[in-house]
């Protein structure tokens, strides 16, 4: 029991009890007292449900909890810090280079020089590789400072990061907090880990025209992970980032700016007509093999909160436009009787499960239905958990084809029975190709999870905290049933929209901010609310009543 006055005490969740610590001491210093009782290195702690890094320091009675890199939390530092050293590797041994990290794809991110042409040679990136081993064998401490912002943006701009000076000037802050390793500068919208021997397991491999930084495995921490094929999701990405560029919006400075200087409603409407024509391409593709005798049923597949239903019925208009009126089945009528329905780990009923679904009988009524007969269809009463038949029958017409959604639409086993001709797959997710700068990068998930928290509050009466509380097992499910099969897709979606992050601001900080700071969910909502105020709002007045972010916002001009 410490005595003197400077004396305070802290909880540590990890050991459940209370700890003397003196005022002053960082996270490091007092998990150094612990004399190895938990059984892991931690790389940030919770203090008060907040994550920082293990060089901040105690002057008050606070909740503490470690992690390390195997929580989702430390995860996120253990990439972030990776993501620094590389920028310094690159500094090191290539000095004027400008890094941009461009988008996760294939099990990493894909990192290329910007402004330079051509493929970045394997030479090259084994030598920075190597560079990076030898920082992170030297062990050299991240060093975290805040200074006013003015002195920051003049020390980003003698390392010609014009990105970070952007982002700066558009958020109007006094201080600025940045990393410094060795004599390297860097921020990002979160911790990083205490030094870099902590960041040993790694890759770096050439893609593409430029390399794949791996970090852990997700399986296996011990071992980097391994790059798998995404062709499709590539190019889907770069066709956005193409189309960022050439509209000089790029990062989030550059959109702060556009909104800054009255261009936002130009913006918005050159990413809606990019959806349309989007659409619009997809829905001549499948009215072609339709005409060649294919392509009698689409199927829409796709992660939580990536605009599948909008996206059926702006898919169903261009069809129209194509002489061709789709017939919506709905997958859910399909689902075994309740008593048969799969359970998950903890015992509960899995209706996401592929087995949830009567696939002989699915597959049955496709088959009877591609060859023009009348089909009884039935409808799940969710309240007994039955299968009825409540008289509901259909039949394809000349020029009808069916047209449904759901996660498994990708997968085979959905189909089995139903000849690959006569399929048409497409994959919806929202793939953000805007960047916070040159080394923040938007993950798409996160901006799935803000449409869901906005849906599920407006329509739902849900909370931002029951949203953010399942948001963990609905990602396993999209690992599991959906993202295996992202690659059958015959054509990928982008459901992203450039300027949507803007508009959703005034929406989402105030359903965050409700989020009680004494529960777990608060850490996830506090890092969702640094990260949106890095964006300028945005009114919504312009976004038209068709837009695929109406599905979440309100004011859309379609049913759902």
């Amino acid at each position: 029991m410490k005595d003197n006055d400077n004396s305070i005490q802290i909880f540590c969740k990890n050991t459940n009890e209370y700890i003397d610590v003196d005022g002053g001491d960082t996270l490091q210093d007092v998990y150094d007292t612990l004399s190895g009782r938990l059984n892991f290195r931690p790389n940030c702690a919770r203090v008060n449900n907040v994550t920082q890094d293990m060089h901040f320091a105690i002057y008050r009675p606070k909740l503490v909890e470690y992690l390390d890199a195997a929580t989702d939390t430390g995860r996120r530092v253990y990439i972030r810090s990776l993501c620094m050293m590389l920028y310094k590797a690159i500094t090191d041994l290539y000095p004027g280079k400008r890094l941009l990290i461009d988008h996760s794809i294939s099990n990493g991110y894909y990192c290329i020089f910007k402004h330079e042409a051509g493929p970045v040679s394997a030479d090259v990136v084994n030598a920075i590789k190597e560079r990076m081993r030898q920082i992170a064998e030297a062990d050299i401490k991240w060093v975290r400072r805040e200074r006013l912002t003015d002195d920051v943006m003049e020390m980003f701009r003698k390392q010609s990061m014009p990105d970070k000076v952007r982002l700066l000037e558009s958020k109007h802050d006094i201080y600025t907090t940045y990393y410094k390793l060795d004599k390297v500068i860097d921020s990002y919208y979160g911790p990083l880990a205490p030094s870099t021997g902590f960041i040993k397991v790694f890759d770096l491999v050439p893609y593409k025209d430029g390399m794949l930084l791996l970090g852990p495995d997700r399986d296996d921490a011990s071992k980097p992970a391994k790059p798998v094929k995404q062709e499709k999701m590539f190019q889907a990405f770069t066709d956005y980032v193409n189309f960022n560029c050439v509209i000089g919006v790029a990062d989030v400075g550059e959109l702060n700016r556009a909104i800054a200087d009255h261009r936002a409603s130009d913006l918005i409407n050159v990413a809606e007509a990019l959806h349309n024509k989007m659409f619009a391409k997809i829905a001549d593709d499948i009215a072609l093999r339709y005409r060649q005798g294919g392509a009698r049923v689409v199927l829409i597949a796709g992660p939580s909160s990536s605009g599948k239903t909008t996206s059926s019925k702006r898919l169903a208009i261009q069809l129209i436009t194509n002489y061709i009126v789709p017939k919506v089945i709905s997958l859910d009528n399909y689902f075994v009787d309740r008593a048969h329905t799969p359970r998950d780990e903890n015992g509960d009923y899995d209706y996401e499960a592929l087995h949830a679904l009567d696939l002989d009988q699915f597959n049955a009524d496709i088959t009877d239905l591609i060859a023009g007969k009348e089909v009884k269809m039935p409808t799940y009463n969710f309240e007994t958990g039955m299968r009825e038949y409540r008289g509901n029958t259909l039949k394809l017409e000349k020029n009808n084809i069916l047209l449904m959604e759901g996660i498994h639409g990708l997968n085979p086993e959905l189909t089995a029975h139903i000849p690959d001709e006569m399929k048409y797959r497409l994959f919806v997710s929202a793939l953000t190709t805007l960047n916070i700068d040159d080394h923040n990068w938007i993950p798409t998930s996160d901006n799935r999870l803000l449409r869901r928290i906005v849906r599920d509050y407006k329509y739902r009466a849900v909370s931002a905290r029951d949203t953010i509380a399942r948001w963990g097992s609905v990602r396993r499910g999209e690992e599991k049933w959906i993202f295996p099969y992202q690659e059958n897709a015959d054509a990928t979606f982008n459901s992203s929209l450039l300027f949507e992050l803007a508009v959703m601001k005034s929406y989402v900080e105030p359903i965050l901010r409700q989020v009680p700071n004494n529960c777990p969910e608060f850490s996830e909502a506090h890092r969702l609310l640094q990260f949106m105020s890095y964006f300028e709002p945005l009114a919504e007045r312009d976004v038209p009543s068709t837009s695929l972010l109406r599905e979440f916002l309100g004011g859309s001009s379609f049913h759902y």
